[in-house]
């Protein structure tokens, strides 16, 4: 028997109750975890590039939103309302232990990049306010990172609700008061008998098709909807979880929708989509919309609002998943109990300081290495490429879920299951496909050396590291009992 065959669904032995003590569970309301959830998917960020595609914008998101969003939404939906634990318990009741295991650690290793990436759009943002030369310093960039997120890490560390109140607020000062600003301005330029600078006819309505290109641009959408599954390990903190879960899911599919269409069409019809380009940033784009109402002195107050939706975000996800894989490893001993230790708070503080070491060293590197930058984007498409196992994962795990135990309690079923299912799963493997094919970042070297490079990636990120954890893990390792576990704030 090899060792990913070994049962590890074994709870560990009670610990005597006078040395075990779970601490209270902080209450949030499904508004809130709605709110978070938004937060960790949503941002105006896409806007500008979505934007030089008019009317079309709609379809290019609407068309990921039917085969991606919604599946994964009403999925994680009914597999929240029935299980406890996130992806771990989904998928190791649904296929295995092991592959549970595989799945909540794809979720938590995505972001080890993620983090990078977003705290350099938040640099880039501030040296656009304070001042633009900054942008392009790796010494101003690296700073920002490494202040943001060890930040970040602080605050995290008081508790989830800490972090559900600060990312609900961040999302509403960031993200929703801009983008609404945004479309009002919008139809206020309209109104005045300005004509709209993308045509709003319906033979615009579909992208003009480019070939591979309009595919990757579409599956690349897909990405932009990942997460929503992310913030089920909070469902212990809701009081009625089986009926609270699902409402915070739509409300959250309906905002994110929202988010993403409605700015670009703003957008688009203030900007000629020439003045826009596929690398402006959402900075020019306000300050462009601005212009056409003499309103230039919001921009630095927008960006600092902006900023201020990239911490909110950033906290959803270091709250999400290594909270994740800090309840599976407790339970079942997966990770050394040095990553396990908890702080008063019950927060996973070891795993996330693990975490800002990694995110230190990318800094770092930013700073010190020009071309970095490249190397960091082929990072970027291999921990995109992890993510998705997640989904192919969790898909398959819903189908037998429904199919060996019909009778399990769930708050929420998902009509037509089999055909949602299969939808979402052939488009997360659609999207896997896709990251194969060289993007023009990749510069002029061959096709060949970047699907090894990203296929290395691939398995080593995803792959050996998990199964290194698996099978080196201890019994001693199992740090708590599943009602102490599953206690956790």
């Amino acid at each position: 028997m090899s060792a990913m065959d070994v049962p590890a669904d074994k709870p560990a032995a009670a610990v005597p109750a006078a040395k075990t003590k779970a601490p209270a569970i902080s209450y949030i309301s499904w508004t809130t975890l709605a709110l978070m959830t938004t937060a960790s998917v949503a941002s105006l960020r896409p806007a500008p590039s979505m934007a030089i595609y008019g009317l079309a914008a709609i379809f290019l998101y609407l068309l990921p939103a039917i085969v991606f969003l919604v599946p994964t939404s009403l999925v994680s939906a009914e597999l929240a309302s029935g299980w406890n634990g996130g992806v771990y318990k989904w998928v190791s009741e649904g296929i295995s232990a092991p592959m549970g295991f595989l799945a909540v650690w794809c979720q938590f290793a995505m972001t080890i990049f993620y983090y990078p990436s977003l705290l350099g759009y938040v640099a880039s943002t501030l040296a656009y306010v304070f001042n633009p030369a900054l942008a392009s310093s790796g010494l101003w960039t690296a700073a920002v990172i490494m202040v943001c997120f060890w930040a970040g890490v602080y605050i995290s560390s008081q508790g989830t609700k800490s972090v559900a109140g600060l990312s609900s607020m961040g999302l509403i000062i960031g993200t929703l008061v801009p983008g609404a600003l945004l479309v009002i301005l919008g139809m206020v330029f309209l109104g005045e008998g300005n004509p709209s600078a993308a045509p709003m006819t319906t033979s615009n309505l579909l992208p003009v098709w480019a070939g591979i290109s309009s595919l990757v641009l579409i599956v690349n959408n897909f990405l932009s909807y990942s997460g929503m599954e992310m913030n089920a390990v909070h469902v212990s903190s809701l009081r009625k979880p089986p009926k609270e879960f699902p409402k915070a899911m739509f409300l959250a599919m309906g905002l994110v929708l929202l988010i993403f269409i409605l700015p670009a069409l703003a957008i688009a019809w203030v900007v000629p989509a020439d003045q826009i380009g596929l690398t402006s940033g959402v900075m020019q784009a306000f300050d462009a919309v601005f212009s056409e109402f003499s309103l230039n002195w919001m921009t630095p107050i927008i960006g600092i609002m902006l900023v201020v939706a990239s911490l909110a975000g950033m906290l959803t996800w270091l709250a999400g998943p290594s909270k994740g894989l800090l309840l599976v490893s407790r339970q079942y001993g997966y990770l050394p109990p040095f990553l396990q230790k908890l702080n008063k708070h019950g927060v996973q503080q070891n795993i996330l300081v693990a975490q800002g070491a990694v995110t230190t060293v990318i800094a770092l590197l930013y700073a010190f290495i020009p071309d970095v930058s490249s190397a960091y984007w082929i990072l970027s498409v291999i921990t995109t490429q992890v993510y998705l196992v997640v989904y192919l994962l969790m898909f398959i795990a819903a189908v037998k879920l429904r199919r060996n135990q019909p009778n399990h309690p769930r708050g929420f079923k998902t009509p037509a299951l089999l055909l949602v299912c299969v939808v979402g799963w052939l488009a997360s493997l659609a999207a896997m496909i896709i990251g194969f094919v060289p993007s023009s970042q990749f510069g002029g070297s061959s096709t060949l050396t970047y699907v090894l490079i990203v296929g290395s990636g691939l398995v080593i990120v995803g792959l050996l590291i998990p199964f290194l954890f698996y099978r080196f893990r201890k019994p001693s390792w199992k740090t708590a009992d599943p009602a102490t576990t599953a206690a956790i704030d």
